[in-house]
């Protein structure tokens, strides 16, 4: 070990003087040699490297008093430009296209007319407002600009029961940095949970997430409009209740308006069952598999830079940790020598080869139950209790495949939820004598 440190010692000693002469040859800009001199260890940046700022906030320049990116730009320089970047990632997949049986499992629901994968952050109100998707009230904006954040904050939640397109052309910015640090930015990156929901589904228990995991899962997870007055909410009240099996029972004991039992999204024309449709529950996912005890979601998808002048920062250019070679050198910090674009292929496609297997099940069963219901030969209490099993099936299949990450974050759940949809499936069938 000695000698280890002393071999580092004479490196960093040596990056020191090389780093002289370029100063010197006016290569090499100062604030980068005190950087060199002072970091006094080698290997990838981390966050404990970042430097962050004091400063007062700038002046708002948007309608709503929200302070915007370009508003931090001179403080945030480096950062802003990165949140810039997010323009590239233009690639989506049109999954109605992919996989075809989606189409027949969500028939009668917005999500078989239009389902495509996600962009980047610059595309949030474009892409809301493009979509063939139905979204008659405000609360479809929820996640796709700070300015209607900013709007709940300061109205209550009757805006989410306002008129989609009159607040539309009110909202001012894609998703930007009030949505993770109100307008408080300069307080060293303080993170700030905006949305008002997050805290009034969680309470004190949200002090059990990292802040910088709990900031992205303001809007990476699964939720539901509440019956009464459309506000987003989560369905549940710790890490403990974010499992699929917990939030299954959290809808199927709600009582809606009309003395129900049983929350559901849609009822299906051709079968009867009242379905779920997940979201996209990325921070259940995560916070319930393997990665959440040494890491949150900035380390993996944020990568730490270093700029010419020697300023450290977070980039803000979400991206997977498998294109960027920054954020590969977290994972070596677990995985060693692993080829880890090779590792995650492998989860990713037998996640992908089993949601596609289970989906084609899942849609036979949906066509089977439609049969019953217009053969007419079953009691209304033979078809509720395939329609139960119908209902859990698809629930679960969908929590693992609206789930961006494909196996990354927690295979185990993955599979345990296919299989789980397979196990109702089956047993389905066979109440159908299939």
């Amino acid at each position: 070990m000695e000698k280890r440190n002393q071999l580092i010692k004479f490196i960093v000693s040596g990056l020191i003087v090389v780093a002289a002469v370029l100063l010197l040859a006016g290569l090499l800009g100062g604030d980068m040699m005190y950087h060199l001199a002072n970091r006094g260890e080698l290997g990838p940046l981390s966050r404990e490297d970042i430097s962050y700022l004091h400063v007062d906030a700038p002046a708002a320049t948007s309608r709503d008093g929200a302070v915007s990116a370009s508003d931090w730009a001179q403080a945030y320089p480096y950062i802003v430009a990165t949140m810039g970047n997010n323009d590239r990632n233009t690639y989506v997949v049109d999954y109605l296209e992919q996989d075809p049986y989606l189409v027949n499992i969500y028939e009668g629901f917005g999500f078989a007319k239009d389902y495509g994968s996600a962009r980047g952050h610059e595309y949030t109100l474009e892409d809301v407002a493009k979509t063939q998707r139905p979204h008659a009230l405000a609360n479809c904006l929820t996640c796709k600009t700070p300015n209607f954040t900013k709007l709940v904050n300061d109205q209550g939640v009757g805006v989410y029961t306002m008129d989609f397109n009159e607040v539309l052309d009110m909202m001012e910015e894609n998703v930007s940095c009030y949505n993770c640090h109100g307008n408080d930015a300069g307080n060293a990156g303080q993170i700030t949970i905006t949305h008002s929901y997050v805290l009034t589904a969680l309470g004190e228990n949200a002090s059990a997430i990292d802040p910088a995991t709990l900031s992205c899962g303001q809007c990476h997870i699964e939720y539901y409009f509440t019956p009464t007055d459309k506000e987003t909410m989560m369905p549940y009240s710790s890490v403990e209740g974010m499992t699929p099996e917990a939030i299954l029972a959290y809808y199927d004991e709600m009582v809606l308006p009309d003395g129900t039992v049983g929350f559901y999204d849609w009822v299906q024309p051709g079968t009867g069952t009242r379905m779920l449709k997940a979201q996209h529950p990325e921070m259940e996912t995560y916070l319930l598999g393997p990665h959440a005890a040494l890491l949150n979601c900035a380390d993996c998808h944020m990568a730490v830079e270093m700029a010419e002048d020697g300023t450290v920062y977070h980039s803000h250019m979400i991206e997977s940790p498998l294109a960027n070679a920054t954020l590969l050198s977290t994972c070596a910090q677990c995985h060693g020598d692993t080829d880890m674009v090779a590792f995650v292929g492998r989860i990713q496609e037998r996640v992908t080869a089993r949601e596609t297997e289970v989906g084609l099940k899942l849609s036979g069963l949906k066509d089977a139950l439609t049969e019953a219901v217009s053969a007419g030969a079953m009691s209304e209490a033979e078809l509720d209790a395939v329609r139960a099993l119908h209902r859990e099936a698809q629930w679960f299949f969908d929590f693992c495949y609206v789930e961006n990450a494909e196996g990354a974050h927690n295979s185990a759940l993955a599979f345990h939820c296919l299989d789980t949809s397979e196990a109702k499936i089956d047993e389905a069938l066979a109440l159908l004598g299939l």
